[in-house]
């Protein structure tokens, strides 16, 4: 079963409290989503280490009920 963008948002801002979040359903299948995670906690990382830090968030469920995760991570202006 698919995970609901509420699901994965609020798994996100558990794991990155200050975050923004904004999920978008690509497909309209709740399959494949697309993420734009913003967080001060960010400033100062690669863009590599942001995406992991959201992954690390997202605790393993990615390739098995969140098939499919287009990511986009930003510091606040």
């Amino acid at each position: 079963m698919p995970m609901a963008a509420d699901d994965i948002a609020a798994l996100i801002r558990e794991g990155i409290p200050d975050a923004t979040v904004e999920i978008t359903d690509l497909a309209g299948d709740g399959d494949h989503y697309a993420a734009r995670v913003t967080s001060e906690s960010f400033r100062g990382m690669s863009r590599i280490a942001q995406q992991r830090a959201v992954y690390a968030a997202l605790g393993g469920r990615m390739g098995g009920v969140l098939h499919a995760l287009q990511l986009t991570t930003a510091v606040p202006n």
